[in-house]
């Protein structure tokens, strides 16, 4: 006969708080606890808590310095260079006084950070290369050099080339190597729009420009414009360059794919829209009124402009300046400014008709 089996011993009664649920009634005050840390942690040092375990950034970049280190930028087109030099103050044009405008200054640091941290697509080695590729990839001579230094001297020179076929890539060597690196266009477009922007100014505190009492109004030359919007009498008008950099009015809202043909700019059309833009550029300021605040915007006609022009550089969407004109000052000025911080100024009436009338020429006027 077998022996009966041995019962299962009772379970040991069950306390407050313990069962389904129980956990959970631990777990919420832990929670609550950490939560409260984590946001003291925040308060007392201003950014998230760095995770030890987190995977730490590595550059892949041409440019190995970090940008922080590079206090000194010489940007070289033909046979013209620009030197600009960083201090406490920011960014400073040699022969220039005074810190450059904050539009500058950040064409400057994305320049340094896309040479820091912008991966080549492709990479050409000395064996890959023949006596005539540099003259090949327009690096013989280059189209613009960017010479990148320190405290302790040049650290680093970017050679540009000419666009890849395809235009969407930029034949790139650093000074002193062989390899010929092929880098997405945009980061030689901050240089070319850097250097631009800094000759314009140093150009306008030149002694033969200053005793003129003008200075030209735009920041940046139209050769680094791609885009143009304009706004009239509430309808915006929008030009842009073809792939040869030809302009024409780009009508409707559509997206493009890789495999779409291009826009093709009409030659008779762009004539009329290239000599209008490049008389813009030379637009220069009349007289200077200074800072405005709300009420005397409101004055000068600029809380709600007439006419307000965007420009754009290649492959971007912000803009690189905003222009609003304003309200008669007399009979042959007008009120302007580069929004939303510029000073208020006047420029010729003429310089606005030219931008009405382009708007008729092209089929797009009030």
């Amino acid at each position: 006969m077998k022996p009966a089996a041995a019962k299962p011993s009772p379970l040991p009664p069950r306390r407050a708080g313990e069962g389904r649920g129980g956990g959970f009634r631990f777990a919420a005050p832990l929670a609550a606890a950490l939560l409260v840390g984590l946001l003291a942690a925040i308060t007392l040092s201003g950014h998230w808590p760095q995770l030890q375990q987190m995977v730490r950034f590595t550059s892949n970049g041409l440019v190995a310095i970090a940008p922080s280190d590079i206090t000194g930028v010489e940007i070289r087109t033909g046979p013209d260079t620009v030197a600009l030099r960083r201090d406490a103050g920011g960014w400073i044009i040699d022969g220039v006084t005074g810190a450059v405008p904050a539009e500058l200054a950040s064409h400057i640091d994305t320049g340094l950070r896309l040479a820091h941290v912008s991966e080549p697509a492709r990479e050409m080695a000395a064996n890959e290369l023949t006596a005539g590729s540099f003259a090949e990839f327009g690096l013989d001579p280059p189209a613009s050099v960017v010479a990148l230094s320190t405290a302790s001297g040049t650290v680093a020179t970017l050679n540009f080339g000419v666009l890849n076929p395809a235009g969407t890539s930029q034949y790139v060597r650093l000074g002193g190597a062989p390899t010929v690196y092929l880098m997405g266009r945009h980061v030689g477009t901050e240089w070319q729009v850097a250097g631009d922007m800094a000759r314009r100014l140093r150009g306008q505190a030149e002694p033969a420009m200053a005793s003129r009492g003008t200075s030209l109004f735009l920041p940046v030359s139209i050769a680094q414009v791609w885009a143009v919007e304009i706004v009239a009498a509430g309808k915006l008008t929008r030009f842009e360059r073809d792939s040869a950099g030809n302009w024409f009015r780009h009508v409707g809202q559509h997206s493009h794919t890789a495999n779409s043909n291009a826009h093709l700019a009409d030659p008779a059309q762009a004539g009329v829209i290239a000599t209008a833009l490049e008389a813009f550029d030379a637009t220069a300021v009349e007289t200077r009124v200074g800072r405005a605040d709300g009420a005397q915007l409101a004055q000068f006609g600029l809380s709600f402009p007439t006419v307000i022009v965007l420009l754009y550089a290649r492959d971007s969407s912000q803009a690189l300046a905003r222009i609003e004109f304003g309200g008669a000052a007399d009979s042959l000025d007008r009120y302007a400014r580069l929004a939303p911080n510029g000073d208020v100024v006047t420029v010729a009436e003429f310089e606005v008709r030219r931008l009405t009338e382009l708007l008729k020429a092209v089929g797009a006027g009030p």
